[in-house]
């Protein structure tokens, strides 16, 4: 199974490393499309060595504006698509279909195919302009997630709780046994 694992410029990069992780657990083929943002971002919050190990762990990788790139295309065979994080533009850009960039396209993709896509929503608080572009995305199919610490499972530590978002949004692409704890 092949998935595409975005990375836009929110704050939150942390889960798109858990990701990539817990979809590699379930042997997926991982293609990595980052915005310029989301390359900062990858760099300030998780270092260049952590990031240089997100692009190792993916069988490939995308530039971002190679809206050539297989991914691109509803022919391309991907089982579906997760945002890690995801920042309020690309969510516009998402929910508006401004296909400008590989990540924006490739989730296009997802829900004019009627894959899952998976939305790692970042921001708070929320603006009207947020809730609406949050709204377009779900009746288009698209699953918005806004990474919520699940405080019942009483996380020990920060890496816990961004284990428990990550494998909560591989487990929405319903692709194999869960990953996320359950409630008990």
């Amino acid at each position: 199974m092949r998935v595409v694992l975005g990375v836009s410029g929110a704050s939150g990069a942390a889960l798109a490393a858990a990701c990539a992780r817990h979809l590699a657990a379930l042997g997926a083929e991982i293609d990595l499309v980052i915005s310029k943002a989301g390359e900062r971002t990858l760099v300030e919050e998780i270092g260049p060595e952590a990031a240089d190990a997100l692009r190792a762990a993916c069988t490939r990788v995308h530039g971002i504006m190679n809206v050539g790139a297989a991914i691109a295309s509803g022919s391309a065979p991907v089982a579906g698509m997760i945002v890690a994080p995801c920042s309020m533009r690309s969510l516009a850009a998402i929910a508006h279909g401004l296909d400008d960039n590989l990540l924006t396209r490739a989730a296009s993709v997802q829900l004019k195919e009627r894959r899952r896509l998976v939305l790692l929503a970042r921001e708070s608080p929320l603006t009207l302009a947020h809730l609406r572009n949050m709204t377009a995305v779900t009746e288009m199919g698209g699953i918005v997630a806004p990474p919520v610490p699940a405080f019942y499972l009483r996380p020990e530590d920060l890496a816990a709780v961004v284990e428990q978002i990550a494998a909560r949004a591989v487990d929405l692409l319903g692709l194999g046994r869960p990953q996320a704890r359950a409630w008990e």
